[in-house]
């Protein structure tokens, strides 16, 4: 397998548990590289439904180490609540490793990620309120709390005294909240630190010895292209960076240590919070996409906004994450229409433009130019192989390809895992494949 990076292609929501539990059955090692609880993989397994926020994936399967790495923010109140819901259902977490210098979601994270949000009025970005932008506030001002502090009973309630005495200021004058318990969080979160301390490691090291005896990773990122703090539609955004740059950084590997990148994007495209959506869909079509696709958000419940497929933002995840190859999920939401269309371009102040555009008040204002393809009208969700599927389907799947440029090399029908067309070996298959120019 070597080490391979498994990102969102769009604006994230794109099926990328399923795609990374499907990888996982040939890693050796599993690593969540950045966000937090504000992410959400849901993955079936015989009829079973597991919805995981932090821990990754691949500890559905016996025997895989699983690592909570130094990118990533941890609510340790969710993680621990994972922990337990995994026990209670017979899976084993001694595998599970946390980094020592992950960042700490705190209740006042919390608490300012809503009230500032709720200030934002008509300018709100669409969080989902689990305080993830103040944890990475907090990190990037250098006034964070780490993993490795909650681990230092000593020194432990004189930081969180310190930084608490600062946001009840924060909290009291500026959104008039009432002061927190300072002694009252200590005492919590020393509960919370003797609980996860059997999981607690210097992640980067042990990446890096596994990397050394060459066992298979798997880096596994949340969201997507689109919501990077970098390069997505800022400033409706995530704090973090879900590109595939983004997993060296938050799992503390160098860039030569990846040998291959799969990006993983809808049949068609869907997006959460606000924020210019070109293709999206206000009507029929668009409730069908959402009925259809079950298109309510893992981790806060939200609708998702739904439309067409859009090849602009898919070229631009494929230049921005250097994909070798796609995971194209959720084509049986397509099954029913007689005709679907691919934003191939758009129509921006009079102008054709292929190439997405950062600025979102000038994205807001492209108007999507498609092209129609002809819809299969027959159940996909039986086939198992590329063979199998309508002609129709097949073509459009080609379509998708030729115009990002980039083979497919998985193909996903529904949520279980049987439910998957393997195209060509995602790992260690061409650059250039069968469904590629």
């Amino acid at each position: 397998m070597a080490n391979v990076i498994v990102i969102g292609a769009q604006w994230g929501d794109e099926g990328k548990g399923k795609i990374t539990d499907l990888l996982s059955r040939s890693a050796d090692m599993i690593v969540r590289y950045q966000g937090g609880v504000n992410a959400g993989h849901t993955v079936v397994v015989n009829d079973q439904t597991f919805k995981l926020h932090l821990i990754p994936s691949g500890i559905l399967y016996p025997a895989k180490d699983c690592i909570i790495a130094s990118g990533t923010v941890v609510d340790p109140q969710v993680l621990i609540q994972e922990l337990d819901q995994l026990h209670t259902l017979g899976i084993s977490t001694q595998q599970l490793y946390l980094s020592e210098t992950a960042h700490i979601t705190m209740p006042y994270h919390r608490l300012i990620d809503v009230a500032a949000e709720a200030q934002r009025a008509e300018y709100k970005i669409g969080t989902t309120g689990r305080g993830i932008g103040p944890t990475y506030a907090d990190k990037a001002d250098r006034v964070g709390i780490r993993v490795v502090d909650l681990m230092d009973r000593e020194r432990m309630p004189q930081r969180l005294h310190w930084a608490i005495s600062q946001k009840n200021i924060l909290l009291e004058k500026l959104y008039g909240l009432p002061h927190l318990d300072a002694d009252a969080i200590i005492a919590e979160y020393q509960g919370y630190a003797d609980r996860l301390r059997p999981h607690v490691i210097d992640a980067s090291l042990v990446i890096d010895e596994a990397i050394r005896k060459r066992r298979n990773i798997l880096f596994e990122g949340a969201q997507g292209t689109l919501l990077d703090l970098d390069h997505g539609t800022y400033p409706y955004v995530t704090s973090s960076n879900p590109v595939a740059g983004g997993a060296c950084i938050g799992a503390g590997v160098g860039p030569t240590m990846i040998d291959r990148i799969i990006g993983v994007a809808k049949a068609y495209t869907t997006r959460v919070g606000e924020g210019p959506f070109p293709t999206e869909l206000h009507d029929e079509t668009g409730d069908l996409l959402c009925d259809r696709g079950a298109e309510f958000g893992t981790t806060t419940g939200r609708k998702r906004r739904c439309g067409w497929f859009d090849g602009v933002i898919g070229r631009y995840a494929v230049r921005i994450n250097g994909l070798d190859c796609l995971a194209i999920t959720k084509l049986d939401v397509l099954d029913e229409l007689d005709e679907i269309k691919v934003c191939i371009a758009y129509e921006l102040d009079g102008q054709v433009v292929r190439d997405f555009p950062n600025d979102a008040r000038t994205f807001a204002r492209a108007v999507p130019i498609y092209e129609s393809l002809p819809g299969w009208q027959q159940s996909t969700s039986h086939c198992t192989a590329l063979s199998e599927l309508p002609a129709a389907a097949r073509s459009y799947l080609k379509f998708l390809a030729d115009l990002l440029e980039i083979p497919i090399a998985i193909v996903s029908l529904g949520a279980s895992r049987g439910q998957t067309i393997i195209v060509e070996d995602p790992i260690h298959g061409p650059k250039r494949g069968l469904l590629s120019r």
